[in-house]
């Protein structure tokens, strides 16, 4: 069973500074509850072909992934995958203007996932629901509340 989750939120910040700061790999510990650490496998700065090695906890598991960029068009789409793992996954930001220097940003998960996990497909999907809104609330509370510059990472 394929598992494709996307969720959206709109920020009140212009889409050329929310792209810039969410698809800054340095600000991903930041915003994603999830992920503990980031490490560039790859020198910077990040385009297509790019490796980030990725440490996190999902589902009281700790996982480590190497993502590569597979597309960045500046505060349009950042899409990075990944083959190794149990759960080969792509992620996608979207960005798109909603009007008033508001920002509509969709973050989307999607794999098809291999062995147990496969048949954990479905709790996998509802918890990457979950995490996905929780990360894009606090990613819309840093740029919104905070009053961080999304041009400078941490």
């Amino acid at each position: 069973m394929a598992v494709n989750v996307a969720s959206e939120i709109e920020i009140a910040r212009p889409r050329a500074q929310v792209a810039a700061y969410a698809c800054d790999p340095d600000n991903a510990t930041e915003w994603y509850v999830n992920i503990k650490a980031v490490e560039w496998r790859s020198p910077r700065p990040h385009a297509t072909g790019t490796r980030l090695a990725f440490a996190a906890t999902f589902l009281g598991r700790r996982l480590e992934y190497t993502y590569e960029v597979q597309e960045l068009v500046p505060g349009e789409r950042f899409v990075m995958s990944t083959a190794e793992g149990p759960f080969p996954m792509e992620t996608t930001y979207a960005f798109a203007d909603a009007g008033g220097g508001v920002t509509r940003m969709t973050l989307r998960n999607r794999g098809e996932p291999a062995g147990f996990a496969k048949v954990a497909a479905p709790v996998m999907a509802r918890a990457m629901r979950r995490a996905n809104g929780q990360d894009l609330r606090r990613l819309k509370g840093i740029l919104e509340q905070r009053g961080i510059d999304p041009g400078v990472s941490r």
